[in-house]
This record gives C-alpha cells, structure tokens and sequence, in this order.
C-alpha cells in the first residue's frame, strides 16, 4: 500500500511538473519582442489578402463595431485600401524600426474620422499568417489602444 502511494505521488508530481513547464514555455514565446528581423514576415503576410478589424480598443472602450463589414487590403506600394462594398477609403501604411530595434506598424487615414484614430504607429505584440495584434500607449495619458487584425 505504501509503494502504490508512492508512486502514485511521485506520478502526480511528474504530471504537474511537466504542465508547469508547458505553461513556461509559452509564456516566454509569447513574451519576445518583434524586432526588425521579423519585418520581411510580416509584410509578407499582410500583402497577402484582405483583412478586417476583429477587435479595437480605445482607452477601454470597445470600438469594433464601427470597422465591421469592411475589408483592409495592405498593398505593396505602401497604401491601404478599406472597402465595404459601397464605401472606399484610401490610406497609407508601413513597417518602420525604432532606435532600439523594435517594429512599428503605421497607419495613416485623412478621414473619415472613425478611420483617422487608427492612425499611428502601433508596435507589434504577436503576428502570423491569418492574425496581426497592435498595441498602443498614449504619450498623454498612458491610456492603451488594441488593434487586431484577422485574414478575411
């Protein structure tokens, strides 16, 4: 009886050491900075398709409702086309670094007003192929914006 305890011990211990790790390794995955070695990735992957706006928050305050239906097409040429079949906005975009190797996605909209707030240069939390998540910190207020933008 003293052995099953044990090992039934010693098995448990292994299960949670090794879900601790799985969960560390995450973790730090997730925890990298975008740098400038990623730019030619995810310009990549934005040229390719038509994206939409599956989550922005201004200041905690949910604003996606306003983008839904629209398309974002982010050309080679650096402009940016937004359509939802009636309406075309143009604008402009691009990947920029920082002095301390960080990766910027800018945005640039003259009007309508619900497209000029996204103009900005957000930094780059996670990217891949189908989803981009920006992020940006108000210099005025420390208020933080989201951006994430999900292949169509």
């Amino acid at each position: 009886m003293k052995l099953r305890f044990t090992c039934m011990a010693l098995a448990l211990l292994s299960i949670g050491f090794t879900l601790s790790c799985s969960k560390d390794e995450e973790k730090t995955e997730v925890e990298e900075k975008v740098t400038a070695a990623d730019m030619s990735k995810i310009k990549s992957a934005v040229e390719a398709g038509t994206w939409s706006i599956a989550n922005y928050t201004e200041a905690d305050t949910d604003e996606t409702f306003n983008y839904a239906g629209f398309g974002f097409t982010f050309n080679t040429d650096g402009t940016l086309g937004v359509t939802d079949g009636n309406t075309s906005i143009s604008g402009a975009w691009s990947l920029t670094t920082s002095d301390v190797d960080e990766l910027d996605f800018n945005i640039f909209f003259s009007s309508p007003d619900i497209f000029e707030v996204l103009t900005d240069d957000w930094e780059i939390k996670t990217y891949s192929n189908s989803k981009i998540e920006l992020i940006d910190t108000s210099d005025d207020d420390s208020t933080i914006d989201y951006l994430t933008f999900e292949k169509q």
